[in-house]
């Protein structure tokens, strides 16, 4: 029992059919990518329960995801992601060169993935304080609002002062009242606000030097002392400061980085897409030599190394990397045999064909269908679809697919778009009232322009 105690996040507590049927709320078909990245899921608890000497032993199981645009890798990995509350951080490959040439360094991916572990905790932590913040602004407004009131002062009723201090403090009640009632939302209060005066943090930030100078940079901001100044805002803008101000001195900034390494280097989730992109071909040159390059930079991060960011040393050694490509003009085997090595489970996800399209339209919780009759309703307008509607949209984008670039299910997107336009642009002067989408009108709105080739490839 005290194992599972090391494992806040229930998401890791699922079995490999419960993380299945999670992910089969939100993305259609592609059942073997949705078992692999499960059953690695499972992994991760299951190292956690094998004795101490063992468990930095056993080595996170990468996967690699083989299919083409639209299909669902992104989706499947941001949703496990969000299932398990980990650190997520997707990023294309082609966007790192090898060392020595004009590119991001590999090892940014892992201090970006660490900055998003401690906004994450950070975020959690001020959800704990909310309240005793909210209880500490308060006070502060009040005190903006009727200077010199403070609920601390002694009242002496047997003179004078004790009489002007019993005033205030039912002045400061009053106003209290009325603060909680919204009242006083546009009132004008002066705040002290922090004025920043080196603008040369962020030229090297632009510069794209986060690699090599962050530590150079947190020296900078502490070599100009924060200066203050007087601003006349109003209360709402006011409070939104403050609560944000008493939450940073409430937070434990070092036990908030603490958890966010153990985040990170425990359930961290790296998504590596468009890796097909650094796979270098036989009998080429040039920029091939470089592609080459970033896989044997890549090699360490993936295997295992330590990582120097402003927060410390972070070990990527259990970091879960995904990786994905359609692999069109190469293939797996085109990778570094050691790459290859650090990436053992490889699925293929299938192109999707017209029944999936009807499936994405109606059935996940994220539909298309309840997304834009959402919309509308906003407008006072129930939208409906007649079955043949969409059975008539999912096979108009999957022929749009096959005359043109195979897009998957980004597909449906532009067709919905162009189907709904003119309802979308005159919905705010129609009157309330129901509108049913049939296959009719589907094919009057998108027929003409899906039989023009050459329109459809512009427009669709």
């Amino acid at each position: 029992m005290k194992l599972l105690k090391l494992l806040p996040v229930s998401g890791d507590h699922l079995t490999p059919r419960e993380t299945v049927a999670e992910l089969d709320k939100y993305i259609v078909g592609q059942n073997d990518a949705k078992r692999s990245v499960a059953i690695a899921l499972r992994n991760r608890w299951r190292r956690q329960q094998v004795p101490e000497a063992l468990r930095d032993e056993i080595a996170p199981k990468n996967i690699i995801m083989i299919g083409p645009t639209g299909v669902g890798k992104t989706e499947i990995a941001r949703r496990l992601a969000k299932l398990t509350a980990s650190p997520f951080l997707k990023i294309e490959a082609s966007k790192f060169t090898e060392v020595g040439y004009v590119g991001r360094d590999v090892e940014s991916m892992v201090r970006d993935l660490m900055e998003l572990s401690v906004n994450m905790v950070k975020a959690e932590e001020r959800d704990k304080v909310q309240a005793k913040a909210e209880a500490a602004v308060e006070e502060r407004l009040l005190d903006m609002l009727l200077p010199g009131s403070t609920p601390e002062t002694p009242a002496d009723e047997t003179d004078e002062g004790g009489e002007k201090d019993e005033k205030a403090a039912n002045t400061r009640e009053k106003l209290r009242t009325m603060l909680r009632a919204g009242r006083l939302e546009d009132r004008l209060v002066e705040l002290e606000v922090s004025q920043r005066t080196a603008p040369v943090v962020e030229i090297f930030s632009a510069a794209g030097m986060e690699e090599m100078d962050f530590n150079f940079k947190d020296m900078l901001g502490n070599l100009f002392p924060g200066k203050t100044k007087q601003r006349k805002v109003k209360l709402s803008e006011a409070r939104e400061y403050l609560l944000q101000e008493e939450a940073g001195r409430l937070i434990d900034m070092d036990r908030v980085v603490e958890e966010a390494r153990r985040k990170v280097e425990q359930n961290g989730i790296i998504f590596l897409d468009e890796i097909d992109k650094i796979v270098g071909r036989d009998g080429t040159r040039g920029p091939d030599v470089s592609r080459e390059g970033v896989q044997r930079d890549l090699l360490p991060i993936v295997e295992g190394t330590t990582v120097n960011s402003k927060y410390g040393m972070l070990r990527t050694d259990h970091i879960l990397f995904i990786a994905s490509g359609a692999f069109h003009l190469s293939k797996p085997s085109d990778l570094i045999p050691e790459m290859q090595g650090r990436f053992p489970i490889r699925v293929e996800l299938h192109s999707l064909g017209p029944e999936e399209f009807e499936r994405i339209l109606t059935e996940p919780e994220n539909a298309l269908i309840k997304q834009y009759r959402a919309l509308l309703n906003t407008e006072g307008i129930r939208l409906t679809f007649t079955p043949e509607a969409v059975k008539e949209i999912a096979g108009l984008a999957t022929t749009v697919n096959e005359r043109t670039e195979n897009i998957g299910a980004r597909r449906l997107h532009t067709v919905m778009e162009k189907l709904l336009e003119e309802i979308s642009f005159t919905a705010p002067d129609l009157t309330a009232q129901e509108i049913t989408i049939t296959d009719a009108y589907v094919r009057e709105r998108l027929a003409a322009l899906i039989d023009d080739e050459d329109l459809s490839r512009y427009i669709l």
